[in-house]
């Protein structure tokens, strides 16, 4: 299974369905695809002990680059075999503490896409529905 001759939506699909490795960083950042349509990607998320600020609460980094993941693969789902992307710009709020131990939902969702640029949002929420962190971001589409 050649990546490069894949869509980016069958990309992601055929990570969510195990039959692409998933990118090691998500290990450091414990995070699963697991729903991918074109424009739009889920993923499961969980913190724990590794991150930690030193006062002891989630380190923002974690909610960042999970927003950065989603809301760039959502952007990927929409690109065709052979193109890529690259973030420029990534704009996180960070609405309420994220809970350590949790499992949360990340999406990611395209919001404009051109020639030359994919704009989309991301959000990671609970169960219940409550919003911990949203963020915009600005993709650079790469063709060759």
């Amino acid at each position: 299974m050649n990546p490069f001759e894949m869509s980016g939506l069958e990309f992601v699909q055929a990570m969510l369905e195990g039959k692409l490795a998933h990118p090691s960083m998500a290990d450091t950042i414990p995070m699963r695809a697991t729903e991918a349509a074109r424009g739009h990607v889920k993923f499961t998320v969980r913190a724990d002990t590794r991150h930690l600020n030193p006062l002891g609460g989630v380190h923002g980094g974690f909610a960042a680059t999970v927003l950065d993941s989603v809301t760039g693969c959502a952007v990927h789902t929409m690109l065709d075999a052979g193109v890529g992307y690259g973030t420029v710009d990534l704009n996180v709020k960070m609405l309420k503490a994220i809970p350590l131990d949790r499992e949360l939902t990340a999406e990611g969702r395209v919001i404009h896409l051109s020639r030359s640029l994919g704009v989309s949002e991301g959000s990671i929420r609970d169960a219940e529905g409550t919003l911990f962190a949203h963020a915009t971001a600005t993709c650079a589409i790469i063709r060759k």
